[in-house]
């Protein structure tokens, strides 16, 4: 139904505006007025507004509204007019990501392309040294500190002057090599998540430290359990928990890991509500580091293909940790790892307003709904013969449209392997 600004009372359930959402100060897309300030507050960005009857307090739409909303076909109100669960809780992200940083203690000091070729080195030193680790871990011999000291150092200097050569890295996955890569990947998310926070350089490299090392303890764990292509039975999750002061105690006797590289370990599978395991810590007891190295790893988990399961898309899972927010995370913690990641993490396949479809390459840390698009498919979904890249701040279609993106679609669905097109491919 839509109604003018002047008609609309307390109780009216607005469900769209005359505008996109995005430009004006209202959090939730979907909402019931409250107060006159409401109505005021509408007033100074919408000349209409459509109004959902359904969900309007009884009494507050009059014999002429109901008259009006006869007049009109349900045909001509805007598809999604009443919003889910979901689409407001993706609204309220979609708001908590643009939102401006105050402050920006990092700038990037080279670009994408730039850094992929200084960083491609380190990346392969990288993931032998953590198979190395992690081999020495299972025969029982003391881990390779130095090694470790070294790879963090140049992987933290690669997240400070861009951390997208290494995100873009993180994207390589072979499930059959999974707690080694994932242990890698752990380690850059949690840089890239203390750059985001304004974390100096040597607390960079402690926290990733303490995500290179976190999963170390499951190489005790008996492979039949670590490999199991089904669920575990509750002994086997024990033995399974097991992995956490198993990791302990193999890093306290290989001996010079800092302590707060420790509390990642330690501290990885605790929860902000103390549900979680080994210790069932909460909230402020278990540490920063150890609230942010449960937050990377479980994003990891989660959106990694593992053997008894396909990993959940990568905006599927930020909504679903935001609903977690104040029960299993830190609530200003992980609102501060969904705009570090993005709405549209790097190697996210969108369809945009044209109706291309491509993979998001470069994140735009100044305006974060503008990311860099590699061009896949064109709208009528043939594949484009050469790469094409566009900027969503400046470029435009081919009707002369500022390219926008509509939605986030399953990779799967159009048989796109999107590591394939960022700029890592050609290094990896």
């Amino acid at each position: 139904m839509r109604i003018n600004i002047q008609d609309l009372t307390i109780g009216m359930y607005v469900s769209e505006l005359d505008r996109p959402w995005l430009e004006t100060p209202f959090l939730f897309q979907g909402f019931e007025i409250m107060d006159d300030s409401d109505i005021e507050e509408l007033g100074r960005y919408c000349k209409f507004v459509f109004i959902d009857a359904d969900q309007s307090r009884p009494g507050s739409l009059t014999h002429a509204h109901a008259q009006a909303q006869a007049q009109i076909p349900e045909s001509t109100l805007k598809e999604g007019a009443r919003p889910t669960r979901d689409k407001k809780i993706e609204f309220e992200i979609l708001k908590k990501s643009v939102a401006p940083k105050q402050d920006q203690a990092y700038q990037d000091i080279t670009t994408l392309e730039e850094e992929v070729g200084r960083v491609s080195g380190t990346f392969k030193f990288a993931k032998g040294l953590i198979s190395e680790i992690m081999n020495d871990a299972r025969l029982g011999h003391s881990v390779n500190i130095g090694g470790v000291r070294q790879v963090v150092t140049e992987m933290a200097e690669s997240v400070i002057r861009n951390p997208d050569a290494l995100t873009c890295y993180s994207q390589l996955k072979n499930h059959d090599q999974y707690t080694a890569e994932h242990s890698m990947r752990v380690s850059i998310l949690a840089m890239v998540f203390g750059r985001h926070l304004g974390m100096d350089k040597a607390h960079l490299e402690l926290l990733g430290t303490g995500g290179l090392l976190h999963d170390v303890g499951k190489m005790k764990t008996p492979l039949e359990i670590l490999n199991k292509p089904g669920e575990l039975t509750q002994a086997e999750a024990h033995i399974m928990e097991d992995h956490v002061p198993l990791g302990v105690q193999i890093l306290e006797h290989s001996g010079g890991i800092p302590d707060p590289s420790m509390e990642v370990v330690r501290c990885h599978h605790e929860r902000y509500d103390g549900t979680g395991y080994k210790s069932g810590l909460k909230s402020d007891t278990i540490g920063q580091f150890g609230l942010i190295g449960g937050i990377v790893d479980f994003y990891d988990a989660v959106t990694s293909d593992r053997v008894y399961r396909k990993g959940i898309a990568a905006h599927v899972m930020l909504r679903e940790m935001y609903k977690l927010r104040g029960q299993s995370f830190d609530p200003h913690l992980v609102e501060q790892f969904i705009q570090c990641i993005g709405v549209y993490p790097i190697g996210s396949v969108v369809e945009l307003n044209s109706g291309d479809i491509g993979v998001v390459t470069n994140i735009n840390r100044e305006r974060r709904l503008k990311p860099k698009i590699r061009l896949i498919l064109k709208p009528d979904h043939k594949p484009y013969t050469t790469a094409k890249i566009v900027d969503l701040t400046k470029d435009r279609s081919e009707k002369g449209k500022l390219f926008d993106i509509g939605a986030v679609v399953e990779a799967e669905k159009y048989h796109i392997n999107p590591h394939k097109y960022l700029p890592t491919a050609l290094e990896a």
